[in-house]
């Protein structure tokens, strides 16, 4: 994604430059002016790497170290220096050792802690910031930022169980086709001339196989660089404005895995929501804050409808409703926990239900699609391979 440098000015005054990244001006632009900055200049910013908010992303599981070490150095009653030495003397050399020497200097300079870590918005998050400010406004940073561990581990918590019950059925998956590609380039060529040499009627499904694996052999020189340029053409046009917009919009609308993305991206928002909320920030403005944690911007426009009714005035759990696509019993909670004054409790049991059901869909899957591909490749490739066996066994018959 394209990353801009910007000039803007801050409600207290200020005016700072910061790096963002966006898909592209305008977007960063009208995001901008919704948290409230005056945008004075964005431009195009260098791909120098290891200058301000590097293109090298850090993993949450790094920041969460990070993050635990800070917070023991803190609560041994170490100064906000001296516990950024220590950090830096043990980090091994990378992009978040840079940032962190820069973080220093810049504090040391006279900046805040959150202004010294907002420079790097590729390494630090919106909310990671929002609470580094919480932790300032109160006198009490550890308290905070242990509450942003929390949310870290869960988060974290809920992408590893995404990434490993999907591991499987995606290694599968490329197995079968390995498998097939190794039969039809190579196994099926080898058989035909066997056939050919001996001069014999093969059987229809067997001439089938043959005519396709020495059309696909023949051709790859031309197909393979079509299929390469098709996969590259794809992830390039994907990764524009409106290729995301198309993907988004086509992961809501798949059988089975569109509730599954939705109930993931709504669990993000409540858990991220909760957090922010807890840090101090207003409602709209966590609102904002917690867009890009539904990661999907189909659901980010409606959100960002019922952001502007809320700071109309209207109340959270009735412009949520509004979107479309947050569950009846999730606007229940919320509105119950809204009228009662516990909205950050409610967002919290609402992140722990669709959590627990991103979990639940998830086994299923994995348990009905395993045994769906193992039938499969045994069917495909037990096929081929039959095919190409009966005429060696017809072979052996006449030979006898």
């Amino acid at each position: 994604m394209p990353s801009f440098r910007c000039k803007i000015g801050t409600a207290d005054g200020r005016v700072v430059e910061k790096d963002f990244n966006a898909a592209d001006r305008e977007i960063l632009r009208e995001s901008l002016e919704e948290q409230g900055f005056f945008v004075f200049r964005i431009s195009n910013r260098s791909l120098n790497l290891f200058s301000h908010g590097s293109h090298v992303r850090v993993s949450g599981r790094r920041l969460l170290t990070l993050n635990q070490e800070l917070i023991a150095l803190l609560r041994s009653g170490l100064p906000i220096l001296q516990a950024l030495d220590t950090l830096i003397e043990r980090m091994e050399a990378g992009a978040l050792l840079e940032a962190l020497q820069d973080i220093r200097e810049s504090i040391k300079g006279g900046a805040s802690l959150s202004e010294a870590f907002e420079k790097y918005p590729h390494i630090f998050s919106n909310l990671y910031i929002a609470a580094l400010r919480a932790g300032e406004r109160t006198g009490d940073l550890p308290v905070m930022l242990k509450r942003h561990i929390e949310y870290q581990k869960r988060v974290e918590s809920l992408k590893a169980k995404v990434r490993k019950e999907s591991f499987y059925p995606l290694l599968l998956m490329g197995a079968v086709c390995g498998v097939v590609l190794f039969l039809m380039l190579y196994v099926i060529p080898t058989f035909s001339r066997v056939f050919a040499d001996a001069n014999m009627e093969l059987p229809f499904l067997t001439r089938v196989l043959i005519t396709v694996a020495h059309g696909l052999a023949g051709s790859v020189i031309f197909w393979l660089p079509l299929l390469l340029a098709a996969i590259w053409g794809g992830r390039i046009y994907f990764r524009s404005v409106n290729g995301m917009l198309l993907r988004d919009k086509i992961k809501l609308k798949l059988f089975f895995f569109g509730k599954l993305f939705a109930d993931y991206a709504l669990s993000n928002f409540c858990r991220t929501l909760e957090t922010t909320l807890a840090s101090g920030v207003p409602l709209v403005q966590s609102m904002q804050m917690s867009r890009g944690a539904l990661n999907n911007r189909i659901l980010e426009e409606k959100l960002k409808a019922a952001t502007r009714q809320v700071e109309e005035g209207g109340e959270f759990s009735v412009a949520l409703e509004r979107t479309g696509f947050v569950p009846l019993i999730a606007l229940r909670m919320l509105a119950v926990g809204e009228a009662g004054g516990s909205l950050e409790l409610m967002l919290s049991e609402v992140a722990d239900y669709y959590e627990a059901e991103v979990e639940q869909r998830l086994d299923r899957l994995t348990t009905l699609i395993e045994p769906i591909l193992m039938l499969t490749m045994g069917v495909v490739v037990g096929g081929i391979i039959v095919a190409m066996y009966i005429p060696i066994f017809q072979l052996a018959g006449t030979a006898g």
